[in-house]
């Protein structure tokens, strides 16, 4: 049986969470204490971080896809002339 990352936490948790914890602690008390609770927090942060990372990539390389560039520019093109003949100011 293989254990899945929340069934691994859970396990190094429990004595934390319960004081007759039938899961003995296999950490060192100062691992257990003040490293095992922060680990989510720890993972949101670091897949936050990556997430923004590829968003900053993409909008890096956004000019290097020539097709999407030229798309998108031709959509701003229309937009103008749509709000030009509504006689919306856009500047």
């Amino acid at each position: 049986m293989t254990l899945t990352f929340p069934q691994t936490y859970l396990l190094l948790a429990l004595p934390l969470l319960t004081d007759s914890s039938p899961v003995p602690s296999i950490l060192p008390t100062k691992i257990q204490v003040e490293i095992i609770p922060v680990l989510p927090f720890w993972a949101l942060i670091s897949l936050a971080a990556y997430l923004l990372g590829r968003l900053g990539w993409g909008v890096l390389m956004f000019n290097d896809t020539e097709e999407a560039y030229n798309e998108l520019m031709s959509q701003i093109d229309q937009a103008k002339k749509d709000l030009d003949k509504r006689k919306v100011a856009w500047n």
